[in-house]
């Protein structure tokens, strides 16, 4: 979340010259697992640390940052537009990087009915980066059961992601943390 969150202050001064940007974060269906610790987000010294749940909270991230920029630009008349998407469930190696290895394993012969292809899983992204109808604010994902795999189409985030003062909270930490402030 914070190089997300830095690298679009920095770049905001090209966004605002630039007719029509916009700024795509991508998210994830574990931001529903996310939470927001503001005494330990950071998980100091791996005190509740695991990689699911860094995950979950970095994407819950993503999708805080996304509506509360897409706040800011209406608040400063930025003809720019935040948007989030998320693959769904895709076939790539993250698998091989979280979770319980051995559960991992034996599991594996199952993906091929709850897994899209990595193309598949990112045509969201692709939707929300090119196309014309795509407003400010949006969110998507999978039409398919669960958005676990499918055509992209607009979707919900959770309660928590729409939340104004845990976005303006971590708003505020992440310009502590980066140094990077949106002028």
């Amino acid at each position: 979340h914070f190089g997300h969150f830095a690298l679009t202050g920095l770049l905001l001064d090209t966004l605002k010259a630039t007719p029509g940007a916009r700024v795509v974060n991508i998210s994830s269906l574990a931001h529903k697992f996310g939470d927001m610790d503001f005494e330990n987000l950071l998980y100091k010294e791996g005190k509740g640390y695991s990689d699911m749940k860094a995950y979950g909270r970095s994407k819950l991230e993503n999708l805080l940052f996304t509506f509360e920029l897409q706040r800011f630009f209406e608040r400063n008349n930025y003809q720019i537009s935040a948007l989030a998407a998320h693959p769904g469930v895709s076939g790539t190696n993250l698998f091989n990087h979280i979770g319980n290895k051995a559960v991992l394993k034996i599991l594996r012969p199952l993906f091929k009915f709850f897994v899209q292809s990595p193309l598949m899983g990112a045509l969201p992204q692709i939707r929300a980066s090119v196309d014309m109808n795509a407003k400010g604010g949006e969110y998507y994902g999978p039409d398919g059961r669960r958005e676990m795999k499918g055509h992209p189409v607009k979707v919900n985030a959770s309660e928590l992601a729409h939340n104004t003062e845990v976005a303006a909270k971590l708003w505020r930490f992440s310009e502590e943390i980066t140094g990077v402030k949106f002028e």
